[in-house]
């Protein structure tokens, strides 16, 4: 798809909250806020013609390796329309790192910082990006979060909660469990109330090995003072940590 005539470097989309999207109390969920967020690069990468068809044509796709939200206000609710606005701070190679913020009546309510891989799907491999992107201004001074990535620490000692089969509902179009549902396996296994009360200030997501259908996964926990810290493993081996921080 070729560059759209109104491209700029710096996108913005307006959503509008729909039910499906907002918990028992009407508030949108935290899996739905990172498919927003998503979503929204997703719009800003067609527009400068880095689509995933676009990519498809050299058996390459974007994958998420890292994320981290700050929450720095109430989330929207059913009906409000929000402004996510994202840019490119760095790209090089097989790697960029992409901001994204929320805004609710004109008022920042949450930031995010990603970490993207272009991803061979046919070789199951990171490799430099086939196409070109000088197009897109890089704003390496310009950050959506207050801190950067933090190094998750994926030996930490945690406890089994439960045991997992990849289903066809985890999957998504790069064949392989969409990131999102890491985030909402997890927030499932925590006392419902904790969720619903909407009190977390931020969270990090690591994406570490790519998992699969009818893969045999077991999903790990450990609480510390107003931390949460979670990881899922195959085979002994972890592919993916999450670390929730909650407000005090």
């Amino acid at each position: 798809m070729p560059i759209a005539p109104d491209f700029t470097s710096v996108y913005e989309h307006e959503w509008e909250i729909n039910f499906t999207q907002c918990t028992p109390y009407g508030l949108l969920k935290y899996v739905d806020l990172c498919n927003i967020l998503q979503l929204t690069a997703a719009e800003h990468s067609i527009h400068g013609g880095l689509s995933f068809n676009d990519m498809q044509e050299h058996d390459q796709a974007w994958v998420l390796s890292r994320i981290r939200v700050e929450i720095t206000d109430t989330l929207p609710k059913w009906m409000d329309k929000v402004i996510v606005k994202t840019w490119i701070e760095d790209l090089q190679g097989s790697r960029s790192i992409r901001n994204i913020e929320m805004y609710l009546n004109g008022k920042k309510i949450a930031g995010a910082t990603t970490y993207w891989a272009v991803f061979n799907t046919k070789l199951r491999k990171a490799e430099a990006l086939a196409l070109p992107h000088e197009h897109f201004e890089k704003y390496p001074d310009r950050h959506a979060t207050e801190h950067s990535f933090s190094r998750i620490n994926v030996t930490r000692e945690a406890e089994k909660v439960t045991n997992r089969t990849i289903v066809l509902s985890d999957l998504d179009i790069v064949n392989h469990v969409n990131n999102v549902k890491y985030l909402e396996w997890c927030l499932d296994t925590l006392d419902t109330r904790q969720v619903l009360k909407q009190g977390l200030k931020s969270f990090e997501m690591n994406f570490l090995r790519e998992l699969n259908l009818n893969d045999q996964v077991t999903i790990h926990r450990d609480q510390e003072a107003d931390q949460t810290y979670f990881s899922v493993t195959k085979d002994n081996k972890v592919s993916f940590a999450l670390l929730l921080d909650w407000k005090a």
